[in-house]
């Protein structure tokens, strides 16, 4: 090889060593979406017309001024309203429903193995999703273990469609204080959460939990419940107050919540005493209780429509139970919305099967006396507020995500449109599209 050669060989070597200039990144693509009109999440009316401008997995634009860029692809859906995506609070996707045959909460948790829980959970996790729910807080998975913290993988991998899901993995009560119950003492049956007794339990349950992947932390406060001889609904207390601190100061130094099933009595002082997040349900809160509430900033997921369904014959305790928990509610959450009490949308589906529309616990909050408005704002930016997502989510606005649901006619004119969904788009990604 001769000097020249060798000087070309150099420069070639010396070339190559250079790091190739990076690709240019793709160009976001913009999608305009238009419709008749348009609810932000946050107002108390709609705007018309209703345009939002998506670029990529984000809102770049929203309003009914908001102008269409050259080049986008645009979505004309014609005479419906558009809406953020909306979040369910209070779900179960490893439940299918209670009532009978292969499905009662036993034959669940003894007869269905995990694989079938799972394969039935992907099942419901699109069934959220189909209904404009783009969000869920799935609050404990009824014996499947971690079986939340799998499905939210799988669906933030891609291989499934599902909502965006905030787990709460086993949660936690205390010995007597959940089923599987009434099986013979010296048998030992599988239980529908974690069971813990006394704060050193308590602490070590909620660092597995949230080490395992909770988002948040679901927490019994109280169990069973019964009418006593004066016709009062009494609920069994669960956790001692040492017990749900230990948790609530665990889950709060990982800067992580506590949401508590408490239906009322000492249970549910005990969770407000012990500073929870969320009320879940909150069957008879009190004067003292709301105001405690709206002190502290307690969020209450009411859970309403639930507990008008599969009511046991009238002269039966559980029959008598069950009218009696649904007599209590209605004042309850009455007193919550007058006191100020902050409130997100939750239904509680897997107690009831996910069969059943989830968007009737809207019209019963409304006869409840809550606005269309203020229904909608819970289940859109009052629970992403709830979820410390605000602005990301809950909102049709520049910078939230692009979860964009349609619904056929005004829901603020008429609430059970929300149950007529004909376009679903989350992160960007079109999943239902009824309206082409």
């Amino acid at each position: 090889m001769n000097c020249f050669e060798r000087c070309l060989l150099t420069a070639a070597l010396a070339v190559a060593a250079l790091p190739c200039p990076a690709a240019p990144a793709p160009t976001p693509t913009t999608i305009a979406i238009k419709a008749a009109r348009m609810f932000d999440g946050r107002g108390d009316k709609l705007v018309s017309p209703g345009v939002v401008i998506v670029r990529g997995d984000r809102i770049a634009a929203a309003g009914s001024s908001a102008s269409v860029p050259a080049g986008a692809q645009v979505i004309d859906l014609g005479d419906v309203t558009l809406l953020p995506g909306m979040i369910d609070s209070h779900t179960h996707l490893f439940l299918q429903g209670e009532e009978g045959g292969d499905d009662t909460y036993d034959a669940q948790l003894l007869k269905q193995g995990t694989a079938l829980r799972a394969a039935r959970a992907t099942v419901a996790a699109r069934r959220a999703l189909e209904q404009g729910f783009t969000t869920i807080r799935d609050v404990e998975t009824e014996g499947a273990g971690y079986g939340d913290v799998g499905i939210k993988q799988a669906v933030e991998r891609g291989f499934i469609p599902g909502p965006r899901i905030f787990a709460s993995t086993r949660a936690i009560s205390t010995t007597g204080g959940y089923p599987l119950e009434g099986y013979a003492p010296e048998i030992e049956v599988p239980k529908g959460a974690q069971l813990i007794d006394g704060p050193v339990e308590a602490r070590k349950a909620a660092r597995e939990q949230l080490g395992n992947g909770a988002d948040w932390l679901k927490v019994y406060m109280t169990h069973r419940s019964w009418v006593d001889k004066a016709g009062n609904l009494v609920s069994q207390p669960t956790l001692t107050l040492e017990e749900i601190k230990a948790i609530v100061d665990e889950a709060h130094g990982w800067k992580k919540k506590v949401a508590c099933h408490a239906y009322g009595g000492i249970g549910l002082k005990r969770a407000l005493d012990g500073g929870c997040d969320s009320i879940e349900h909150g069957l008879d809160l009190d004067d003292a209780a709301v105001a405690q509430m709206v002190k502290q900033g307690t969020w209450l997921c009411p859970t309403i429509a639930v507990y008008y369904m599969h009511w046991p014959p009238e002269d039966t305790v559980m029959g008598k139970r069950d009218r009696k928990r649904a007599a209590v509610h209605e004042p309850s959450f009455r007193r919550a919305l007058k006191g100020g009490v902050k409130i997100a949308f939750g239904t509680d589906v897997g107690g009831f099967p996910w069969t059943e529309p989830l968007a009737q616990e809207f019209a019963v909050m409304v006869r409840l006396g809550m606005s269309p408005a203020a229904a909608l704002r819970s289940a859109t930016s009052m629970a992403a507020e709830m979820l410390e997502m605000q602005g990301e989510l809950g909102v049709l606005a520049p910078g939230a995500l692009a979860d964009v649901v349609a619904v056929r006619g005004d829901p603020l004119q008429d609430v059970s449109a929300l149950g007529r969904v004909a376009f679903v788009m989350k992160g960007g990604a079109v999943f239902r599209n009824d309206l082409r």
